[in-house]
């Protein structure tokens, strides 16, 4: 990888500090905003003082397949420590089956012929929405009719509740058609297609970052054992867990199974769809950091994080690798993206130091995802790591996170100047966005500005540049607004402004600060840039030419 150095640049004193502050976007309603009604002095004198812009995050500008998709944590930080747009899950997985590449596959074949073979069930995990942020419906159900088609005759269905990507109780709009699709799947008895367990996807499963192993073993209890709170079908499970904890969110939902005489809260039925000896798993989830646990718990022979017995053999499959350093999963339905040349990979074969730090819940963000999907580092000598441990809480019930730990920790790394380039991910306007919380929320912005007021002064004392942006929307646009009239939509039932706790399609910001103006920088006045324009930014104050094909710097230096 080449690496050409500006012979007429005046580097900063101190390091380039890029700051992701997760989920805070430029909201386009008041109403909702937690953002904007946040106090943050620190943030608003950037706006009033340092060079800054908005930059797209979601959509086509990410990767996504079209720019009614919002944004997320993965393909923003793709986009962001790529420097460049690639093709991701979502998009790569409707041309698989679009093009019936995926159903010509061996994996999908030898997956269906295990079930042919042994008269065995096709089990499907995974996040039961259309958020297209980790899944979508649509894939699930092409793949059932495809097995149908292929004579499988019996299908279970292991459901994870969302109500993060969408709305927050909306579970019974996806579970009632989805069981009348099934109901035309079986209607001339040659098939036996249903759902078997589920539960909120924050309850069960779909941890990530080894953050709570105990998900994953309650999903492992639900899916693959049927140990669980029974039921006859999953409405009845949905309906009498909201009655049993008043005000619960999908996402938080606990577990259940569905059996053929199951009544709620006793043991005694036969669950329908335990996973077995001979069967075949898929982990329907195209986005990583949520399907790597679970992958684990099916394939390691090695494992100790929680006892699995019985461990069924079966022929279990991802929708996509989820890791590609490590093999996870070793069998995978659709090639993720091919990522190189990360801003990572550039800065270490140029013998830069390099420090990326987050708490748990985002510090695969700023190492894996950043690094194109790449686990480990491109050199140990040059990188530095640093997980600080997250609480095992309820977001709005610490909505300031680990926020002034990893400040801690990036203030001093500045005074030090050893590292010439540092990366961190402030999680909480995501994290705390996602409970649907509002005064939690606006706390959570808030937290972040008072970190990065405490960045601005220790850059300004090292004479580094900081830059401080986002990965998507979410802190600010909490509420449901009508898209023509941008009135806040109101719940028939209750009578309550509609929360919401998905992403947002905003823009985010850019602000670039640098207190001693040695560079002489300027705006590059480019239209329509996104998130990926900050590798090249990055590049450029650290004294190199990015790449030609990165997407263009949004600042350039005076001549």
């Amino acid at each position: 990888m080449e690496t050409l150095k500006r012979a007429d640049y005046p580097p900063p004193g101190g390091p380039v500090v890029l700051v992701i502050m997760d989920g805070v976007g430029i909201g386009k309603y008041a109403e909702g905003d937690a953002v904007r009604s946040a106090l943050k002095p620190h943030l608003d004198w950037l706006k009033a003082n340092a060079l800054n812009s908005q930059l797209k995050a979601h959509g086509r500008a990410v990767g996504l397949p079209s720019d009614g998709d919002m944004g997320n944590s993965e393909v923003g930080h793709n986009a962001i420590g790529c420097g460049r747009v690639f093709d991701q899950g979502a998009m790569l997985v409707n041309a698989a089956i679009q093009s019936g590449a995926m159903f010509r596959d061996a994996v999908w074949t030898e997956l269906i012929r295990n079930c042919k073979e042994h008269n065995s069930t096709l089990h499907f995990i995974g996040l039961f929405s259309d958020g297209n942020v980790h899944s979508h419906m649509d894939h699930l159900k092409a793949m059932l009719v495809q097995a149908r088609k292929e004579g499988v005759r019996k299908a279970r269905v292991h459901v994870l509740l969302d109500g993060r990507d969408v709305g927050e109780t909306s579970a019974l709009d996806y579970v009632d058609p989805f069981e009348e699709f099934l109901a035309g799947l079986n209607a001339d008895g040659s098939v036996d297609y249903r759902i078997a367990s589920g539960g909120g996807r924050m309850q069960i499963t779909m941890d990530r970052y080894n953050a709570n192993w105990d998900m994953v073993k309650r999903g492992w209890d639900t899916h693959v054992r049927g140990v669980g709170p029974q039921f006859v079908s999953a409405r009845q499970a949905i309906e009498a867990q909201r009655m049993a904890h008043p005000g619960v969110i999908d996402q938080d939902l606990p577990p259940f199974v569905i059996a053929t005489d199951g009544k709620p809260l006793e043991t005694r039925g036969k669950p329908v769809g335990p996973i077995r000896d001979n069967d075949s798993v898929i982990y329907f989830n195209f986005r990583g950091d949520r399907a790597i646990e679970i992958s684990r718990a099916f394939e390691d022979d090695d494992f100790s994080e929680f006892d699995r017995n019985p461990r069924p053999k079966v022929l279990y499959a991802g929708m996509m690798q989820y890791d590609g350093d490590t093999k996870i999963p070793k069998r995978f339905l659709v090639t993720p993206p091919a990522i190189n040349r990360t801003l990572g990979e550039f800065l270490a074969r140029a013998g830069v130091r390099q420090l990326a730090i987050s708490e748990t819940q985002k510090f695969g963000h700023v190492t894996y995802f950043f690094n194109g999907n790449r686990s480990g580092k491109f050199d140990d000598r040059l990188e530095a790591y640093v997980e600080v441990p997250s609480d095992i809480v309820p977001f709005e019930q610490r909505p300031w996170m680990k926020a002034a730990e990893i400040t801690d920790r990036v203030v001093a790394a500045i005074a030090e100047n050893k590292f010439p380039f540092i990366r961190l991910n402030y999680p909480n306007g995501d994290m705390v966005g996602h409970t649907g919380v509002f005064q939690a929320t606006q706390i959570a912005v808030e937290s972040v500005d008072l970190c990065v007021g405490r960045l601005m002064q220790a850059v300004e004392a090292a004479q580094g540049v900081l830059i401080v942006s986002a990965d998507h929307g979410n802190a600010d646009d909490m509420l449901e607004h009508d898209e023509k009239t941008g009135k806040v939509k109101v719940d028939k039932d209750s009578g309550k402004l509609k929360v919401k706790t998905a992403h947002s399609l905003n823009p985010v910001p850019v602000f670039i600060y640098d207190p001693s103006k040695a560079m002489n920088l300027n705006l590059a006045r480019r239209a329509g840039l996104g998130i990926s324009s900050l590798a090249a930014t990055c590049l450029v104050l650290l004294g190199f030419v990015p790449p030609e094909d990165y997407d263009p710097s949004i600042v350039k230096i005076k001549n």
